[in-house]
């Protein structure tokens, strides 16, 4: 119907002038007749054209702003307006070809910032999450939006968005586990493409702040430890160089004590330095599948010869088809030979020590994702409920002279609960005072977990 009225508005001028040309006489009828159906006919195929190359060009004018890709044939189609159709063409592949250029900017810049070694996060007009890169989730995961509730990171996100200055912050994280971040927010004016007001940028200082609590800690610690087994050194040496200097039965009882006293002070070494390596990595999540139920096997193996000599029995429970876990090998091997270590040395003789590795059930023991709970119980004396909280701290013993006694460091729980904090996992331990003592280690299984590769 619009058709018809632009073809019987552009044919009115003509087809008037031919009617008042017959009505007065000065032209035949059938000729003016003739003259005014050509007129309209005409008319209506030009209006008819005219309509069909301007929705073309209208179209294809949409597709440019909608900036559709691809060329715009149907531009150059155009009969009566085909120069205007061939600019519309050319503005159509110049805006393309600058819509390419953009988007491969846009994929470069996510490139970068994907491949950056620290934690980036793009932060939305409501101080939320944009985006982040893959260090971001690695060090976090679904932590991030906690990430950004901490006070003093909030206060720092606020003042550079205010100021339109970089603002820095050091926070102590902890979540997903405990940190000391250093952070930069950097505003974005104007925003990025994709909206974003501020980078944030989370530079981990963990180890550069436990390096400097682990000298603190050592002096203390160390000087606190050996002056005892230093002590009786230094007696002995002198009394054999006095008293006994002509008695070998006492010379040999001295060498004795003194033998075990050095012993004592090198076990304590080696516990301080393997705690200070543990230390130094246990912000770093180990990513290698780790085959828990062919270590457990070959742990206990390994302490057979303890076992008979205390006369314990043995009872190993491992569930078939037990999932990889990620994990450290030498670090979940020396977890095992701590606690299997405790449960010889404070089980009861003649009694059964129980090594159990499992899907964990669910429950509000342990948390609602899925993982492996490895567990040891012996049946010794047990501890007093009042000692629990305070069993992984270091040199903490429930009875000293036990603990001395046995070979013990004080560091060994310590040692557990560090190394099961870089695995993610859980350290429970339970006990009853005459029953006995658990042990348990829960340990989450990644999913989709690759086939486990055996260490050596």
């Amino acid at each position: 119907m619009r058709r018809l009225g632009i073809a019987l508005w552009l044919a009115g001028a003509p087809a008037i002038a031919f009617a008042i040309l017959a009505i007065a006489g000065w032209s035949y009828v059938w000729p003016a007749l003739a003259g005014i159906v050509v007129s309209i006919a005409a008319a209506a195929a030009f209006a008819l054209v005219w309509a069909r190359d301007l929705d073309l060009l209208t179209d294809s004018v949409r597709r440019v702003a909608a900036d559709e890709s691809g060329p715009v044939p149907e531009a150059g189609a155009a009969v009566l307006m085909d120069a205007l159709g061939r600019e519309i063409e050319r503005l159509s592949r110049r805006l393309a070809q600058r819509s390419a250029v953009l988007e491969q900017h846009r994929r470069a810049d996510t490139l970068i910032l994907e491949r950056l070694p620290d934690p980036v996060i793009v932060l939305a007009r409501d101080r939320g999450v944009q985006r982040a890169n893959a260090a971001a989730r690695t060090a976090f995961g679904d932590d991030i939006a906690a990430v950004l509730r901490h006070p003093g990171l909030r206060l720092a996100i606020e003042r550079a968005l205010s100021s339109k200055t970089s603002q820095t912050a050091e926070i102590g994280l902890r979540v997903p586990m405990a940190r000391d971040v250093y952070a930069t927010v950097v505003p974005m004016d104007p925003p990025l493409a994709d909206g974003g007001l501020a980078l944030l940028v989370l530079s981990d200082r963990t180890r550069e702040r436990v390096v400097e609590r682990m000298r603190a800690d050592f002096v203390a610690n160390v000087s606190h430890e050996l002056r005892t087994p230093l002590a009786s050194l230094i007696g002995f040496i002198e009394t054999l160089r006095g008293p006994a200097a002509d008695d070998p039965p006492a010379q040999q009882r001295f060498l004795e004590i003194m033998a075990e006293q050095g012993a004592r002070m090198d076990r304590l070494i080696d516990d301080l330095l393997s705690l200070s390596r543990i230390e130094l990595t246990e912000h770093q999540t180990p990513a290698q599948p780790l085959d828990l139920a062919n270590l457990v096997s070959r742990m206990v193996a390994g302490f057979e010869p303890r076992l008979r000599e205390r006369n314990l029995q043995l009872a190993l429970r491992i569930e078939p088809d037990l999932p990889a876990v990620a994990g450290d090998y030498d670090q979940m091997a020396q977890v095992l030979q701590n606690l299997l270590d405790n449960a010889v040395k404070y089980g009861r003789d003649g009694g059964v020590l129980t090594v159990a590795a499992g899907i964990a059930p669910p429950g509000e023991r342990w948390p609602a994702r899925r993982g492996v709970v490895i567990a040891v119980t012996d049946q010794g004396t047990g501890i007093a409920r009042e000692h629990l909280p305070r069993l992984t701290e270091r040199f903490y013993r429930v009875d000293k002279g036990r603990s001395r006694a046995v070979g013990g460091t004080g560091l060994g729980l310590a040692i557990v609960k560090h190394i099961v904090n870089r695995h993610r996992g859980q350290l429970l331990i339970e006990s009853e005072v005459g029953q006995g003592t658990t042990v348990s280690v829960w340990l989450p299984v990644p999913q989709g977990a690759p086939r486990p590769i055996d260490g050596d």
